[in-house]
């Protein structure tokens, strides 16, 4: 009992150590930056890293509050029982429409995808031109446009990009964006947009 339960403590600190590797590395910190946000030492850094210790609540609280995320993100790594999941078939997804001033527009849901701390969405878009103009959005998190087929004029905050198939962009959601043009008879677009919740 007691050898079962010191395994799946270390699995445990392992599990809190990946995480918070993985997240200082994702923010191009080296150990000692990161020791040096929390008020922590290098050496005790590095030890929860590679699984060597189980660190305390405290410090855990100021790790999470020097890579600015929620204490359960440390944790991430130790909930693997279960995990959602989305597989969308060629031709397949949710089909929408939807209407905008006078525009209206195909798309279809391929992906929605909701965690604490993030929202994700992917969808394919199909523009016909029409003399109304598509609309433009402002929100939060990112955006992401992979041209599939034909070409559009896109408008991010004051400037114009004219896409072509296999161009992408990426934008800030939080300055308006969309496309303003199409050129084509018909455009088609995959849009993926991912968010903090």
């Amino acid at each position: 009992m007691t050898t079962q339960n010191t395994r799946e403590d270390t699995g445990i600190d392992d599990a809190i150590g990946a995480a918070l590797r993985q997240l200082r590395r994702g923010l191009g910190w080296s150990a000692s930056q990161l020791a040096t946000k929390a008020g922590i030492s290098a050496a005790m850094v590095s030890r929860i890293e590679n699984g060597q210790v189980s660190p305390s609540i405290s410090s855990l609280c100021a790790l999470a509050g020097a890579l600015d995320v929620p204490l359960v993100s440390l944790f991430r790594e130790t909930a693997s029982k279960h995990a959602d999941y989305t597989l969308v078939r060629a031709g397949e997804g949710l089909k929408s429409n939807r209407i905008s001033q006078g525009h209206s527009h195909e798309f279809v849901n391929l992906a929605v995808h909701s965690r604490r701390d993030l929202q994700f969405e992917a969808r394919r878009v199909t523009l016909v031109k029409q003399e109304a103009q598509p609309p433009t959005y402002v929100g939060h998190g990112v955006v992401y446009v992979q041209v599939l087929e034909g070409e559009a004029i896109y408008r991010y905050g004051g400037q114009d990009f004219t896409l072509f198939p296999g161009d992408s962009l990426s934008v800030d959601a939080e300055l308006s964006h969309g496309f303003v043009e199409v050129i084509t008879d018909t455009f088609t677009f995959l849009t993926v947009q991912a968010e903090r919740r």
